[in-house]
């Protein structure tokens, strides 16, 4: 049997650290170890989970890769069409890991009641659009339904329903401005047959869902004609990647742009939240680092005869250093065990209970978002259990500078 361990488990079972001195000193560090990785875990968490919610909802209305006409500039509204019939549509061949390619068309316009208007983008989409997005964010009615015949239901956000007090059912009066047609605005009445609320108010006062053979009227264009290309991919960790392989198997009058693109002031943003997670890691693992070099301190200086009795026996310094590391080891466990009991019920309290909520317009999600991964907490743990015991290696060579003759002089 591994005699370090041995001794190890005897201090332990014995409550030997649990004396009047060490006491106090070992349950501060505990308790440091638990608040540090359950801070972290929840810090983690709710800056992943951010940093999801808010990209996903973004590629929700803007797909993650856009392919436009060159002369588009950038626009929200579609000004110049495309042609859909292209050869990466609908399936790009030479490219993996692409999730859709939908075809759309937004037009701008103003949805009115009597009381009030409000400026919109109706954005046209087909029988191709993945609805999954919009599908987890209906809060009443039903998807539009977009078969093989021109029809007016609309998908409309809450934000706007509100503003203008309009209901399921409801038909609305929409002014569009035409292209082919000076200074004439085309009148219809879609039909609101769903409200979503996605907390991204951004898009949601903005956006209206629609038929794209609607906008195709409007603007006067053939069957064939389009404002663009939304392509979906599989892994957003990849989209620069992808968005480079796409840019190069479209045609040159064409332009592909990633969602990071159009946006990189949200984008920025987020990315500003990894600068602050790895901030409060690298505070947290010292900080609990710091009390356990102080308990471990404490723990050799209280067994100074012990370790002098060791030594007499035969026992080499890196062996007697080794009881000690195992005995701070089990430590820091414990306080990892804990740590992650407080971190990780907490964390499905607030995402399942959603306790805590935020103001959208300025943090673009509704409530404190939550993304569990459990490779990270388990990343999390194994790095600060490795990190607080690379620690400790310097102050257990205290065990070298006792002399037996000395140390056992008066036990």
């Amino acid at each position: 049997m591994n005699f370090e361990l041995f001794i190890a488990k005897r201090i332990i079972a014995g409550k030997e650290h649990k004396s009047s001195i060490s006491s106090p000193i070992i349950k501060i560090a505990i308790v440091a170890i638990t608040l540090g990785i359950a801070i972290m875990l929840i810090s983690v968490s709710i800056f992943s989970g951010f940093q999801k919610k808010i990209r996903d909802k973004i590629s929700g209305f803007k797909g993650h890769i856009q392919i436009t006409n060159y002369d588009n500039n950038n626009s929200d509204v579609s000004t110049i069409s495309i042609d859909k019939n292209q050869d990466f549509y609908p399936n790009f061949k030479n490219i993996k890991g692409i999730k859709n390619i939908q075809i759309y068309a937004n037009k701008g316009g103003i949805i009115r009641t009597k009381e009030s208007f409000e400026g919109v983008i109706l954005k046209g989409v087909s029988t191709d659009y993945d609805f999954s997005f919009f599908k987890e964010y209906l809060i009443k009615g039903r998807l539009p339904n977009f078969n093989e015949k021109r029809n007016r239901e609309i998908l409309i956000s809450e934000t706007i329903a509100n503003r203008l007090n309009l209901k399921l059912g409801d038909t609305a009066q929409a002014l569009f401005n035409t292209a082919h047609t000076k200074n004439k605005f085309k009148i219809r009445k879609p039909i609101i047959v769903g409200i979503y609320n996605t907390g991204f108010d951004q898009f949601d006062k903005t956006f209206l869902l629609g038929d794209i053979r609607e906008v195709q009227k409007i603007n006067g264009w053939k069957n064939n004609e389009i404002g663009g290309f939304e392509v979906l991919i599989n892994d957003f960790n990849q989209i620069h990647n992808k968005g480079n392989e796409v840019y190069k198997n479209i045609a040159s009058n064409l332009n592909s742009q990633t969602v990071i693109d159009n946006h990189p002031a949200i984008f920025e943003w987020i990315n500003l939240l990894d600068n602050n997670v790895w901030f409060i890691i690298a505070i947290m693992i010292i900080v609990a680092g710091i009390n356990m070099i102080t308990a471990l301190l404490v723990l050799i200086l209280e067994r100074v005869q012990m370790i002098g009795i060791l030594k007499a026996l035969g026992g080499q310094n890196n062996s007697i250093r080794k009881i000690f590391l195992y005995n701070a080891s089990y430590l820091i466990l414990k306080g990892l065990f804990y740590g992650n009991i407080i971190g990780i019920t907490l964390l499905l309290i607030q995402k399942y209970g959603k306790i805590i909520s935020l103001n959208p317009e300025t943090y673009y999600v509704s409530t404190v978002p939550v993304d569990f991964n459990i490779l990270v907490i388990i990343l999390l743990n194994i790095g600060t259990l490795l990190l607080c015991i690379i620690m400790l290696i310097i102050p257990s060579m205290l065990v070298s500078k006792i002399i037996p003759s000395k140390s056992i002089k008066f036990a």
